[in-house]
């Protein structure tokens, strides 16, 4: 600093001093300083920055906040057609965390399923041509038929399965849309030949799935995706369910040197351990249905 640097610093001082000195002038700058607190906290929100900052939670694995964000732009922009889609994905992530050890696990559920269905359909009349919603379209319809009577399953299952076809249309690569598919051979395939028999009679032609093509789905889902562990891991299970004990543990093994991808990663890795530890110690390793946090 120079020899006259504290000079001019006091002269620049001594030069606020008196406005600084009345009490009304204080007052003013007081409430200046107030407001504009108050306008940058309360800054019009737009629904581009709402999306953003819901992306950037669910990046995070908040799947909870990202819903309130993304819904928010939802209702401040009806028909914006990211903020529509996205608030129904984020049900969807809100309803796989269920606290499976609560009496009322089912109906929270399908609560969240029902209210991502409001979404997706406005979604849907904007843009039916988007094949990330319709996959979505057929998970949220195969959620909702967890519950139902089984003559509407076998319905649902077949359109699950136009919506799923529809998704790999619109785009080949959707390695979701592949999981899914497999996801539907697999599920299909283990209804037995005589359950499927009296079934069919019972309520109409289920449709068949098979094992191989499963194999077929998950393994294209794989090389578009691999890093995703859960494809891996119901890779493995079809193996499991094939008698291909040591694809099983490869695929097992796959799963678990993935990166967590989604809020579910955790969860899907632990399931993938377990079962691998009992698939080691000869015993069935997809034997029950997974509680709270497992």
């Amino acid at each position: 600093m120079t020899r006259g640097a504290p000079k001019r610093l006091a002269m620049t001082i001594e030069g606020y001093r008196p406005f600084m000195k009345k009490p009304s002038h204080l007052i003013i700058i007081a409430v200046l300083a107030i407001a504009l607190g108050l306008w940058a906290q309360e800054a019009p929100k737009t629904a581009a920055g709402l999306i953003a900052a819901g992306d950037e939670l669910f990046t995070k694995f908040d799947d909870a906040g990202a819903l309130a964000q993304y819904e928010q732009a939802a209702k401040l922009e009806p028909s914006n057609y990211e903020a529509l889609w996205k608030t129904a994905r984020a049900y969807m992530n809100v309803g796989d965390h269920v606290d499976y050890r609560a009496k009322d696990h089912e109906e929270q559920m399908l609560g969240n399923v029902l209210k991502a269905e409001q979404y997706l359909k406005k979604a849907l009349a904007i843009n039916p041509n988007d094949s990330r919603t319709r996959f979505m379209n057929s998970a949220i319809i195969g959620r909702q038929g967890r519950e139902a009577s089984r003559r509407k399953q076998v319905a649902l299952a077949k359109t699950v399965r136009v919506e799923i076809d529809k998704a790999i249309e619109l785009d080949p690569d959707n390695d979701m849309a592949w999981h899914a598919l497999a996801f539907w051979h697999k599920t299909l395939a283990e209804v037995g030949d005589a359950k499927r028999f009296f079934g069919s009679i019972i309520y109409g032609r289920i449709p068949k799935g098979s094992y191989d093509e499963a194999v077929k789905g998950f393994q294209k889902a794989i090389s578009l995706n691999p890093g995703y562990c859960n494809h891996h891991l119901e890779l493995a299970r079809t193996y499991v369910r094939l008698k291909k004990k040591d694809m099983a543990s490869k695929e097992y093994e796959a799963g678990l040197a993935c990166p967590d991808r989604t809020s579910m990663c955790v969860r899907f890795k632990g399931r993938a351990r377990r079962e691998l530890a009992r698939l080691r110690a000869g015993e069935d390793p997809i034997r029950y249905r997974y509680g709270a946090g497992e």
